[in-house]
């Protein structure tokens, strides 16, 4: 498809505003149809499942929803939203905690990529992923193809796009890196509605941008990866541990000695609930082994080797799938009422735990949401990850230097998500942050915390390089086309 000179003309000139977008409806569907683009019609059963989000807390209605096909198709997607001033956002797996794939306030030109999940491996082990392909159909597909693997989380049916374009953790990447570490190029969508390439070499600046905070610079309609053989052996394991509030102090202290130095092999969270706390994760190596690179944090925590079994690299992540099928593609239909936030940390100091533990155990535990609530620790630095190895300067990702990964979340199994839920949430990253410094801790925009303002928000997810990125916002998209409430901000 050749876009025409119509909807390119002015794009640039165009100042997109928020103000009653909804009003532009018949406009965007009427430049969708003429630009020949898919689209659903709001009455439509098609429309009311994609528009519906992951997290029910945070429903927002889209101006309109065109569901392209190819690259082509998101070029004359975007140009109309430019030409008409509505916000654009790219909706892969749908599975952001602040619903950023409707665009995270009403009005949004919402293009439903899942139907372009393509993923063809090459002679050289290098994989090309379209850009709505969700984690568990790309494990599959690369391993069907040659047995190839790369690191990502653990949720089948998340994106490739919103996970490996801001991150990318999960339980190979203490020992693989991040998603995003496997990046090395990308066919972009930008907001003037043109195609590039960008890679180490091409577009340099834009493929350095795209590997953080990829959603505020374009549309991704296709990826390339490196990849790994898969492993043979995968042991998945918990370690079960007796705390209560004095324990845990020595216990966390214990967690965190062991996560600076722990082997590079082995991948490991906290869980904690008001059930009590484990330890879970991945070693890639054999059951021998794994009693062995664990047997130092057991003996510090006095904790004791629970499940643990080798598999396959497919059947393990079947294992962190929890019952959901692996291989998904179209039409998401997992859905919760949550709040969640995070907090990314260098080592904690004993008042930090001491702290910690105290809310967990005399704040949390007998507070209004008790017992909905639920935490995860992961051991995401240390001398001997591959997380830590890449400069923090090398991607928009800015969490390198970090040992730990907080994920905090609360969930309501019905009716509305009350206001005490907020506070409840934020006290557990306020127990450590009220004694750390500016710049001393982060948050993973992969858990998105909605109760952020955007300066806020900008500063807790990409810390030390939110200047460049304000500067490559501003060169590839100074008018905002790729807007939600805690995207990156041009520069002035």
């Amino acid at each position: 498809m050749r876009l025409t000179k119509a909807l390119l003309v002015g794009l640039w000139a165009v100042q997109p505003s928020l103000a009653n977008p909804l009003s532009k409806r018949d406009e965007i569907n009427d430049c969708l149809t003429a630009a020949n683009v898919p689209h659903h019609q709001k009455s439509s059963t098609a429309w009311s499942r994609d528009a519906r989000p992951f997290n029910e807390r945070l429903f927002y209605e889209p101006a309109a929803i065109a569901v392209p096909r190819n690259t082509s198709e998101i070029q004359a997607a975007v140009a109309c939203g430019a030409r008409y001033g509505v916000k654009v956002a790219a909706k892969c797996g749908g599975h952001s905690y602040a619903s950023f794939g409707l665009g995270g306030a009403d009005g949004h030109l919402v293009l439903e990529l899942d139907g372009m999940h393509k993923v063809t491996v090459g002679a050289n082990g290098r994989a090309t992923i379209q850009g709505g392909a969700r984690l568990g159909h790309v494990a599959v597909e690369l391993f069907a193809q040659g047995g190839r693997a790369i690191p990502h989380g653990t949720c089948p049916g998340v994106g490739i796009s919103g996970h490996g374009l801001h991150g990318g953790y999960g339980m190979a990447s203490h020992t693989h890196g991040l998603t995003l570490d496997w990046m090395v190029g990308a066919t972009v969508v930008l907001a003037n509605a043109t195609r590039v390439h960008c890679s180490a070499t091409e577009n340099a600046d834009l493929f350095w941008a795209l590997r953080g905070a990829g959603s505020s610079f374009g549309v991704v309609s296709e990826f390339e990866f490196n990849t790994f053989a898969a492993p043979r052996n995968v042991t998945y394991y918990t370690i079960n541990v007796s705390w209560n509030r004095t324990t845990m102090v020595s216990g966390l202290k214990a967690l965190q000695d062991f996560a600076e130095t722990m082997p590079a092999e082995l991948n490991m969270r906290a869980a904690v609930g008001p059930g009590g706390t484990s330890f879970e994760g991945a070693y890639y190596g054999n059951t021998t082994q794994l009693s062995t690179a664990v047997a130092p944090l057991l003996a510090a925590t006095r904790g004791r080797l629970g499940t643990s079994r080798t598999v396959g690299w497919i059947a393990g992540l079947e294992h962190y799938a929890y019952g959901l099928a692996l291989n998904q593609t179209e039409n998401y239909n997992q859905h919760e009422t949550f709040y969640s936030s995070s907090l990314t940390a260098p080592k904690l100091t004993d008042a930090q735990i001491d702290a910690f533990a105290e809310y967990v155990y005399e704040g949390a535990s007998t507070g209004p949401g008790f017992p909905s609530w639920w935490l995860q620790i992961d051991l995401h630095g240390g001398a001997n990850s591959a997380i830590s190895k890449v400069a923090t300067a090398s991607t928009a990702y800015a969490h390198r230097d970090r040992l730990l990964l907080f994920q905090l979340y609360d969930r309501r199994f019905s009716g509305t998500y009350p206001e005490s839920g907020f506070g409840l949430v934020q006290g557990f990253r306020t127990s450590i942050t009220d004694e750390m410094g500016d710049g001393d801790w982060g948050m993973y925009i992969n858990y998105a915390d909605t109760q952020l303002d955007s300066p806020t928000a900008q500063r807790l997810y990409w810390g030390s390089n939110l200047a460049r990125l304000r500067q490559i916002k501003r060169l590839y998209d100074p008018n905002q086309v790729f807007w939600n409430p805690q995207s990156i901000t041009p520069s002035t």
